[in-house]
Order: C-alpha cells, then structure tokens, then sequence
C-alpha cells in the first residue's frame, strides 16, 4: 500500500516536539536541582562559618562526619524555628524556587498539549479540506463537468482517492465525448438512410400511380415500368441488408469464423454472385495466381467482401471490357489486385471512397455507396487492410492485403 505522507509527517512532528520538550524539561529538572543544591551549599557554608567562631576546637573532619551523618530521629527540631519538614523547606529560598519551577513545569506541559492539539488540528483540517475538494469534484462530475485537473502527485491516502476519481472523470469524459460521437454518427446514418430510401420509394410511388391512374397503359410500357420498381425494390433490399450487416460490425456481435481456404475458390464464389451482372455488360473477369495458394478467414465474410469490390469494378467498367484479378502470397500476407479499365475514380474522391453513402462524381446513378464501405470494415476485421489506386479515364486497382496468421 502507498505511503501516508501527511500522516507520517503528523507523527514525525509530534515525535520531535515531545523529544524537545523532554530534554527541556529535563533541562529545567536538572537547573532546578543545582538551584537547590547551590541555595543549601550557601546555608550551609554559613553554618560550618558560625560553628568554627563558637567552637574552634572542631576539624573539618568532624563537620564533614556531622553533615554526612544518617541518625535517625523522631525529633524536629526545626518546629521549635516554625518549619515543618514534610511541608516546608528549611531554606525559605528554595521554597520559592519551586514554585517558579511548578509554574514553569505546568506551562511547559501546556504548551506541549496546545502544539499537539495544533497539529493534530491542521492534520485533520487538512484531511477535511481534501474531502471537501472531492465532494465538489464530484458534484461537478455530477453536473456533467469533466474538465477537471484534479491529478494529485503526493501518496496518502486521500491522494490516492483523488487521483482515482481523476481516472474516473477522464473515463467518464471519453464515455460522453464518444456517446455525443456515436449520437451525431447515429443521425447523420439515420440521415443518410432516409435519403437513400426516399428517392427509390418517392420513384416506386410514382410508377405504381402510373400504373394504378393509366388502365390503358401499353403492355410495353407497364412491363418497364414492373422492370423499373423491381429494380428499385432490389436497391432498397441490398441497402437494408447492408446496413444491418454494417450495424452487427459496430455492434461488435460478429465473430469470424476462420478457416484455411484457396485463394481461388473465394475468387470464385464470389464470381458466381456476379456471373449475371457480368453477362449483362459482357464484361470478362481474368484471375491469374498460384491455385495452390490459400488463406486464413472466414469465407463467408471474404466471399462478401470481395464481391462488393469486383462489384463495383464492374458497374465502373464499359461494355464489353475486361477486369484483371491477381493473387500472390509472400511470408508476410497475400495480396489480391482487382484492376479495372473504366471511369477511374477522381482524384478529391479517392480519400472518401470507403465512407459509408459516399457518391464520387463517376459513381453511376444505382449506386449507393455502402458496398465498399462495407467491404473495407470485413477485410480491416479479419486481419488485413485494403487501398485504392486509381486515375480517370485509365481506370481503377483494389489492392487486398491479408497479413499471414496461423490458426
């Protein structure tokens, strides 16, 4: 556990002052000690003094014997000079000495007990201070204010809360700059979703009304216009389809499921999703690579994925033209190139491609620029990366890199 320092501060400060005030004291005890014994020296030499006028025939040993003799007696002779020897002192001095020591002694301890109150004092109004600090961080936290510098450097305990709640206001400020984010993102989707859905439904309306207000409408005519809603309910079929697939992504409720696959038969599932869109144009698809290469994904995700890019490369391409496929595989990934020969994407398009309901100015009137969208999140999710290189008129190349993994 991280240290106390304010409270071993608290401590290491009443511990020198009682270590001061103990050799202070002693330093007054001892004072006082060589007051009384200097005071009865003086009586006392005055007494020798007196006894060797009246009595010259005394040595110094005999006085010394005299001062230094243990006899004990029940006789005080002192009452006879009004001293009482349990209560006053025979050197009248001494007895005033004591009671500045007393007073000296009980202002010391005073004093000793003020500073320890003191300290203990300014610790806890220090600790209260620092909890009054948190209550109102957390009251602004509360009142959504999360621009709080509260990160405290010290150790003790309160410190330690502070710093955890400063964790926890950060936490809480991505929490709502990411929930404000992911509201704007939610209704500039929902937005975008209502825009692609009004212009196709707004133009099933108007030839169903056409079809309902014109009962003499030629069969030609009613047959193209069947043709036309059919294709507009097919837009609005794969839109929905794609954002509820691009939704499980953002929800992270997707769990790949990955096995080892040929290269090649993913090419080519995902050619049998685009035969009829290839014969339609009569557009030729050439794969070229190692059949014996393979790679590590889920396949039917991969598969996904690389029907929307060649997708997209063929409603990009002119009738009658070909879409060059390349594979290879080093030690660190494999590579599949998807070229095509059409518009070719503008250059202030190319950072915007991948950008869900993004439309370039080549994009052609069906789309709706959601398929590479969707492809990029797919091939990013399972271990890999994608990019665009492209140049109007001359056409545009996918590059697919999946980084090596073993399973």
């Amino acid at each position: 556990m991280k240290n106390k320092i304010d409270l071993k501060k608290a401590l290491l400060c009443i511990i020198a002052i009682i270590l001061l005030f103990i050799m202070l004291f002693a330093g007054i005890q001892i004072y006082q000690y060589r007051t009384y014994t200097e005071n009865f020296n003086k009586r006392l030499t005055s007494i020798i003094l007196e006894l060797n006028e009246e009595y010259p025939e005394l040595n110094k040993t005999d006085i010394v014997q005299i001062l230094n003799s243990n006899n004990e007696t029940n006789e005080n002779i002192l009452e006879e000079y009004g001293i009482n020897l349990e209560e006053d002192s025979a050197v009248l001095e001494n007895d005033n000495k004591f009671k500045l020591y007393l007073t000296l002694n009980l202002l010391f301890i005073l004093l000793l007990g003020i500073l320890m109150v003191s300290i203990f004092l300014k610790y806890n109004f220090s600790k209260d201070r620092k909890l009054r600090e948190i209550t109102r961080y957390i009251e602004e936290i509360n009142h959504k204010n999360y621009k709080l510098d509260i990160e405290s450097n010290t150790e003790d305990e309160l410190s330690i809360l502070k710093n955890e709640i400063y964790k926890t206001t950060v936490m809480l400020k991505e929490f709502a700059e990411n929930s404000l984010q992911d509201k704007i993102k939610l209704k500039e989707s929902l937005e975008d979703i209502s825009h692609q859905l009004k212009t196709p439904l707004t133009s099933i309306m108007i030839m169903l009304d056409n079809i309902l207000e014109t009962p003499n409408m030629s069969e030609e005519t009613r047959t193209e216009f069947i043709k036309d809603i059919k294709r507009e309910v097919l837009n609005i079929n794969f839109l929905v389809q794609t954002l509820l697939k691009l939704s499980k992504f953002d929800a992270n409720s997707i769990e790949f499921i990955n096995s080892e696959v040929y290269v090649k038969e993913l090419l080519e599932a995902s050619m049998k999703n685009l035969s009829a869109l290839c014969d339609l144009k009569n557009i030729k698809v050439n794969i070229c690579g190692d059949s014996n290469i393979k790679v590590i994904c889920d396949v039917k995700w991969q598969v996904e994925a690389l029907t929307n890019i060649i997708k997209n490369s063929i409603e990009h391409s002119a009738l009658n033209s070909n879409i060059d496929i390349k594979y290879e595989q080093n030690k660190m990934y494999t590579k599949i190139e998807i070229q095509d020969y059409g518009k070719g994407i503008a250059k202030e398009d190319l950072p915007h491609i991948f950008e869900r309901f993004y439309k370039g100015k080549n994009a052609s009137s069906d789309s709706i620029g959601i398929g590479l969208a969707l492809a990029k999140v797919i091939i990013e999710k399972n271990n890999g990366n994608i990019r665009v290189e492209s140049e109007e008129g001359k056409g545009s190349k996918f590059v697919i890199t999946t980084y090596i993994k073993f399973m």
